[in-house]
């Protein structure tokens, strides 16, 4: 090679450092790119999740309900909660030197404390539910209109209840009171007491209480819906004596007095 090409070729060449600046540029350049992606690989994105998370859910959901468990949850906090409010009416009898009783509204499945000034003494197989007290609803008043009609006479004046203040069960209508529902799909099957002739399925039961620590023999059936199938049930037996309740599985009658032992309050027949 002639001496005027290889002093063409060396003017061709950067000189000094410039060889390692223009190759530094050269990878920066190249790794500011991202990395390509192997076979079309990808992470979830976070709604991605989301949605599987909520499908799980529902699945979940969906097993429960299908087993019955969250309908036998309800039916045991909802005779858990009967029970406290019976203990609560029990006792307030007593401080308040009150008569008291909890209304059961069979048709639209709520239940609430109320009380009375005047002393209340119910009467025994009677036909109109209120065991005595003032009618409150249009067939209680109808149910009363017939009776006395039918037996006439002077009449003894009926005690009125009213709610208890708000925050102890106090029926919505009355006072301005909060009164309190079972959980859905949990429904009364039916309400017995020592005044009335028969099982309640229907309208309003009472349940009375008196100072003293005095109180009725009851039977509250409890279900899961419509369902008439005693597994689907569950029972709560009140003792006269001590207030005390005994939650039996299935439905259980209140027991059929056979003299008057049985109805009286010194002998407790509540809890077989």
């Amino acid at each position: 090679m002639s001496e005027k090409a290889k002093n063409q070729n060396r003017e061709s060449l950067p000189r000094g450092g410039t060889v390692s600046v223009c190759l530094r540029s050269r990878l920066t350049a190249h790794s500011s790119q991202p990395w390509p992606r192997r076979g079309g690989e990808r992470g979830l994105t976070l709604v991605e999740m989301l949605i599987v998370l909520l499908i799980v859910t529902l699945l979940l959901a969906g097993v429960v309900m299908g087993t019955g468990q969250l309908a036998g949850a309800k039916l045991r906090k909802s005779a858990t909660t009967i029970t406290g409010l019976i203990r609560v009416a029990y006792v307030r009898a007593t401080v308040t030197s009150r008569s008291e009783r909890i209304v059961f509204d069979l048709d639209n499945n709520k239940f609430w404390l109320e009380e009375s000034d005047q002393p209340m003494l119910v009467q025994s197989k009677d036909t109109t539910g209120t065991g005595g007290a003032d009618a409150v609803t249009a067939a209680e008043k109808q149910a009363v209109a017939e009776k006395e009609r039918l037996v006439k006479g002077p009449q003894a004046p009926r005690p009125a209840f009213h709610a208890v203040k708000p925050g102890l069960y106090a029926a919505t209508d009355n006072q301005g009171g909060s009164d309190q529902s079972l959980p859905f799909g949990i429904h009364f099957r039916s309400v017995q007491t020592n005044h009335d002739d028969e099982a309640r399925s229907k309208g309003r039961a009472y349940l009375y209480f008196w100072p003293g620590g005095l109180t009725e023999r009851a039977s509250v059936v409890l279900r899961k819906g419509d369902s008439l199938n005693e597994t689907d049930a569950m029972t709560l037996v009140v003792s006269p004596l001590t207030g005390a309740v005994k939650i039996k599985p299935g439905s259980v009658s209140l027991p059929v007095a056979a003299d008057e032992r049985d109805l009286s309050d010194r002998v407790d027949r509540g809890n077989p």
